[in-house]
């Protein structure tokens, strides 16, 4: 039978390198910087939203309170809880940048 502990080394460090790396990675329930940026622009535009979505999950009523106890929007709660999970399930916006002119 081959010696493979060479590998099994080299997979071990592979393994800390990579826990290394997700230590430092953020949280990622946390909003993304871009989309904190694009609800704090004064004039962006907005779009309604309406889907039915279960009772039981109270969901109307949760926002009401999160709102109050944080001053956010209710629309920019929605907005920034939908943009997160779709983030982490991989489905980024495709932002473009802003046109910049020249002097």
């Amino acid at each position: 039978m081959p010696d493979l502990s060479h590998y099994a080394h080299q997979l071990r460090d592979l393994a800390d390198l990579l826990e290394a790396q997700i230590s430092h990675l953020e949280d990622p329930s946390d909003p993304h910087p871009d989309t904190h940026e694009i609800l704090s622009g004064r004039h962006t535009n907005r779009g309604q939203l309406n889907y039915a979505v279960p009772d039981a999950l109270q969901l109307q009523r949760r926002i009401r309170r999160y709102n109050a106890n944080s001053g956010i929007p209710h629309g920019d709660i929605v907005a920034l809880a939908l943009d997160t999970y779709l983030r982490s399930k991989g489905y980024p916006p495709h932002l473009t940048q802003p046109e910049t002119t020249a002097p």
